[in-house]
């Protein structure tokens, strides 16, 4: 998820946006995003023990706690403060990310940035801005806008967990806290493929001892066969992607190469749509919304060199800490 600012950081970065008058906005809003969000933490036992807290998000809290002190214990996850506090934002989703990418090409536009270093997205805490910059990109680029419940400042402030991550079932929000935290544990500057895969393969694996430990068999069943139903989709996307570059590599007229374009990204959505009808799961949002390179771009970040941390843990013979040095090492080498 997306790296973004804390207070620390507030004045570097308000100086550096000034400095560069059309990104002075951009700035401003990420610090003053980070500052609302630290100043509505709360230590999750005081969240938990207030009178008015209702009892199902004591109950949600109270997970958080054990799944973070699993984190530690059997995961060899960051220990420091974050996802010790609660904080309540009071609205859907705590950034907006803007994605672009050529309309020949699968490479999506990266930004720079002082903490998070060049990433394929732009974050930001305003649903009406990222969509005001998403139409200031459009037409010289495919764009695509997502809402995003939860981001890491890769353990230089303390994360908390958002009344965003509450709307998802235990596992969904459990897991989420797992990739996030691995963040933490390897952060490569200007490679957001790398980063977002090395986090899901932390995830998905430590999701599944998670539930194991806890002998939750039928959610363990129901994660395993959500992961199936995205190994499908993402073969859906893989085998497109190689059929646009191949399309965009040709000789084909600028018309043609459009047409062909859009017959193959059609035939992507109603091969999605089929997978979600056939898995008994409603089609997301984004799909409805229309799929072009930047969105395929966006769709790749968490899987594309996926299985290929797999194979690295698998190699480790499921020892974390020998999958974190060796994960590191392969980063060394980028």
């Amino acid at each position: 998820m997306i790296p973004m600012f804390g207070r620390k950081l507030v004045r570097a970065i308000v100086v550096a946006g000034l400095a560069v008058s059309l990104s002075a906005c951009y700035y401003l809003q990420a610090a003053r995003g980070q500052l609302e969000i630290m100043h509505k933490r709360e230590p999750i036992d005081e969240v938990i023990n207030a009178s008015d807290t209702p009892a199902e998000l004591s109950k949600r809290l109270q997970l958080v706690k054990e799944a973070r002190l699993f984190s530690i214990d059997e995961l060899g996850l960051p220990d420091n403060d974050s996802y010790r506090l609660y904080a309540d934002i009071e609205r859907e989703y705590v950034v907006w990310n803007v994605f672009a990418a050529p309309e020949f090409s699968l490479q999506a536009k990266s930004w720079c940035f002082p903490v998070a270093g060049c990433v394929n997205y732009r974050g930001y805490f305003s649903k009406d801005a990222a969509h005001r910059k998403a139409e200031q990109l459009r037409g010289d680029y495919d764009v695509a806008v997502g809402g995003v419940a939860a981001y890491s400042t890769l353990g230089k402030f303390s994360d908390p967990v958002l009344n965003t991550m509450m709307n998802w079932e235990d596992a969904d929000l459990v897991a989420v806290m797992f990739h996030e935290l691995a963040h933490q544990v390897l952060y490569v500057k200007g490679d957001s493929g790398f980063n977002e895969s090395f986090a899901t393969a932390v995830e998905e694996f430590a999701l599944e001892r998670w539930l194991g430990s806890r002998n939750q068999t039928s959610e363990l069943t129901r994660y395993q066969e959500t992961q199936e139903v995205r190994e499908r989709l993402m073969k859906h996307v893989q085998r497109a992607r190689l059929d646009l570059e191949a399309i965009y590599s040709s000789s084909l007229r600028t018309d043609e190469m459009r047409l062909k374009k859009k017959d193959r990204i059609d035939q992507l959505t109603t091969d999605l749509n089929n997978e979600f009808e056939q898995s008994g799961r409603e089609s997301p949002r984004w799909l409805s919304e229309g799929l072009n390179n930047a969105r395929l771009a966006s769709l790749s970040l968490y899987h594309g060199r996926l299985p290929e941390f797999r194979t690295l843990l698998a190699a480790c013979d499921d020892d974390l800490e020998c999958f974190y040095e060796r994960a590191r090492a392969l980063a060394e080498k980028l």
